[in-house]
C-alpha cells in the first residue's frame, strides 16, 4: 500500500506531503490544477518514463519520496533480496532530478539504478486510464492478464518445461549438423591423412632412437681402430697379460719376502678386477659399433620418413603420434556420425511431439479461461450501461515459444453488429472507461492484487446512473486493497473513503499546486461545486449530500 508521497520542487509543486489510506481514496480539482502532476510525480519516484523537465523553475533539483507497506509474502521481497538492497515491512523510494537532468536513486536508503525501481514498481503500482500504455491498454501483456486469470499453472510449467528439452535437442542436432558439416569438408584429408600416418606407424620416442642410432654408426668407422687398439692394450697380449705375470712372478717370491709382497698383490688383485671389467666394456662397444651398412641406410630412410611427415603435418616428429590417434577419432566420429544424427533427430522428434502436446492442452486451458473472462466482464458491463456491447478475448495462433503457441488479444464490440478490434482503437473515451473498469472488477475477483491500482479519470464521458456504477465499481475494488482515482465525477468522488482536492494558486505571480485532505465537513462543498461548477447553488448542496448519504 501507499503510505505517504513527498513532493519538493517539481514543476508547480513547491512543498507537498500526502499521507494516503487503505480503500477508495479519490482526487478532485478543477482542470489544471495540477492533478496529472502527482502522477508524474509518482511515475518518476518508480522510474517511469515521463517528462524530461520536471524540476520546478529555480530550484537546483527535485526530489520525490514514496513510503509504502509491505506485507510478508509480498512480490517485492524477492526483488529486493535478488537486487541485494534491505527489506523489512516498510520501502522507501526516493529519487532525485537536478536542474542539469542528472537522476539519482535510493531504495532505502541504498543507492540504485532506474532498471530495479521499473521491477519495484510493476509489483507496487497499476495505472489504469485513457492513456495506460503500460497495462490493460497494452497487448503485449494480454496474455500475462489470462494466464494469471485462468489459474492452470501446472500446464504452464509443463509447457515451460518441454520447451526447454525441445530447445537442448534443437540445439544438440544443430551442433552435430554443423560439425558434420565441417567434417564432410575435410573428410578426404581425414582418410588419406589417417592412411598414410596407418602405414607409417609412428611409436612414441622414436625420432630420438633413430637419430641417437644414426649418429653412432656414423662414428663407428672412426673410432672402431682406436677402440680396437684399446681393447688389444687391455687383453692378454698386453696389460692383462703383463700383470698376470706379474702377479705370478711376485706370488712365488711372496713366501720368503716376510709378508712385504701381500699389499702389492692385493692392489693387483683388485687392478686386475677393475682391469676386467674395463676390457669387457670395450669389447661391448666394439660389438655394438659392429654393424651392417644396410643397417644405417635403412636407419636414415625411416628418420626421413619421420621427420617428412611431420613437416607435411606440421608438428614436431615427436607429437606424430598423438596427431595419429586424434585424426584416427575424427575420421571414427565422421563414421559414426549418421547413427549419431538419426540418435539426435529422433530424440527432437520425441521432444517436438511432447512440446506440442503440452502447447495444445496450454491453449485448451487459455480457451476455456477466455470464455469465463468474457462472461465476468459481460456481466461488469451491464451496470456500467453497456449491457449491448461486447468483450472478447481472442485465443489465436503464434510462433512457438516457453509459453506455448498461442496470441492473445482483448477486442471489444460497442454495438450488436458492429465489428470488433482492438480495446484501445475501437472504444471511445467514455466506453473505454468502463470496459478498463469492467475488466479489472473481473481480474481483481478472480486474481486479487497486492498493488494499488490508480485510476486516471477512468470515468471522463460517463455521469448519471452510469457514473454511480462505475463509482461502486472502484469502491468495491477499493474493499479489497487501495485505490486512487483522479475524478471529475461527483457521484464517483462521493463514494470515496478518502479525499483530497488538488488546488492552483498564485501568489507574486508565482503558480503552486497543492493537494489539501477534505473532512468530512468540506467534502459537500467540494462536491456541489463538481455539480454546479463556481457558484454552488442550494439544489447542488441538496445533490451533493444526497450522493454523499448514499
Amino acid at each position: 500500500m501507499l503510505r505517504a508521497l513527498e513532493i519538493r520542487d517539481i514543476l508547480i509543486i513547491d512543498q507537498l506531503d500526502l499521507e494516503f489510506q487503505p480503500g477508495l481514496n479519490v482526487l478532485t480539482g478543477e482542470t489544471g490544477a495540477g492533478k496529472s502532476i502527482l502522477l508524474d510525480s509518482l511515475g518518476f519516484v518508480l522510474g517511469w518514463r515521463g517528462r524530461a523537465e520536471l524540476v520546478r523553475q529555480g530550484a537546483q533539483q527535485g526530489e520525490v519520496t514514496a513510503v509504502f507497506d509491505l506485507p510478508d509474502g509480498h512480490p517485492v521481497h524477492a526483488i529486493l533480496d535478488e537486487a541485494g538492497l534491505p527489506g523489512g515491512d516498510e520501502l522507501i523510494l526516493r529519487r532525485v532530478n537536478t536542474s542539469e537532468g542528472r537522476k539519482t536513486a535510493w531504495i532505502n536508503d541504498r543507492r540504485a539504478s532506474g532498471e530495479v525501481l521499473r521491477r519495484l514498481s510493476a509489483e507496487l503500482i497499476e495505472l489504469h486510464g485513457q492513456h495506460d500504455d503500460r497495462g490493460l491498454l497494452d497487448p503485449k501483456g494480454h496474455m500475462d492478464i489470462l494466464d494469471a486469470y485462468g489459474d492452470y499453472a501446472d500446464e504452464m510449467s509443463t509447457c515451460r518445461d518441454a520447451w526447454k528439452t525441445r530447445s537442448r535437442a534443437a540445439k544438440a542436432l544443430a551442433e552435430a549438423e554443423a560439425e558434420l558439416a565441417a567434417a564432410k569438408e575435410e573428410e578426404d584429408f581425414l582418410r588419406h591423412a589417417v592412411a598414410e600416418l596407418e602405414k607409417l606407424a609412428p611409436e612414441p620416442g622414436e625420432d630420438e632412437a633413430l637419430d641417437m642410432k644414426r649418429r653412432m654408426m656414423q662414428q663407428a668407422e672412426k673410432i672402431r681402430a682406436d677402440i680396437g687398439q684399446a681393447a688389444e692394450a687391455l687383453g692378454y697380449d698386453g696389460a692383462e697379460g703383463a700383470m698376470s705375470n706379474a702377479m705370478r712372478w711376485l706370488d712365488g717370491a711372496a713366501d720368503q719376502a716376510d709378508g712385504r709382497l701381500d699389499a702389492p698383490l692385493q692392489a693387483l688383485s683388485r687392478a686386475m678386477t677393475e682391469l676386467d671389467e674395463a676390457a669387457h666394456g670395450v669389447q661391448s662397444c666394439l660389438d655394438a659399433l659392429d654393424f651392417n651398412p644396410a643397417e644405417l641406410e635403412d636407419t636414415e630412410e625411416r628418420l626421413f620418413a619421420l621427420r617428412g611427415a611431420a613437416r607435411k603435418y606440421q608438428v614436431l616428429p615427436v607429437e606424430l603420434v598423438n596427431l595419429a590417434a586424434d585424426l584416427s577419432q575424427r575420421l571414427q566420429k565422421l563414421d559414426r556420425s549418421v547413427d549419431h544424427m538419426s540418435d539426435l533427430k529422433n530424440a527432437l522428434h520425441v521432444a517436438e511431439a511432447t512440446y506440442q502436446n503440452a502447447a495444445e492442452t496450454l491453449s485448451t486451458a487459455r480457451g476455456d479461461a477466455a470464455r469465463r473472462l468474457d462472461l465476468a466482464v459481460a456481466a461488469e458491463l451491464a451496470p456500467l450501461k453497456m449491457e449491448r456491447a461486447v468483450f472478447t478475448t481472442q485465443v489465436g495462433h503464434a510462433p512457438a515459444g516457453p509459453n506455448g503457441h498461442d496470441n492473445v488479444t482483448f477486442t471489444v464490440a460497442t454495438n450488436p453488429g458492429a465489428p470488433s478490434g482492438p480495446l484501445n482503437k475501437i472504444a471511445s473515451g467514455g466506453e473505454l472507461s468502463r470496459f478498463l473498469l469492467a475488466l479489472k472488477v473481473s481480474l481483481s475477483e478472480a486474481q486479487g492484487s497486492s498493488a494499488t491500482m490508480i485510476f486516471d479519470e477512468i470515468d471522463r464521458g460517463v455521469g448519471g446512473a452510469t457514473a454511480d456504477a462505475v463509482g461502486r465499481r472502484l469502491q468495491a475494488l477499493g474493499e479489497e486493497g487501495q485505490v486512487l482515482v483522479v475524478t471529475h465525477s461527483p457521484q464517483v468522488a462521493a463514494l470515496g473513503a478518502y479525499h483530497w482536492r488538488v488546488e492552483k494558486r498564485v501568489v507574486d505571480d508565482v503558480t503552486t499546486s497543492t493537494v489539501v485532505p477534505l473532512p468530512e465537513t468540506e467534502r459537500e462543498d467540494e462536491i456541489a461545486r463538481m455539480i454546479s461548477g463556481d457558484s454552488i447553488t442550494k439544489e447542488a448542496r441538496a445533490a451533493a449530500r444526497a450522493l454523499l448519504a448514499g
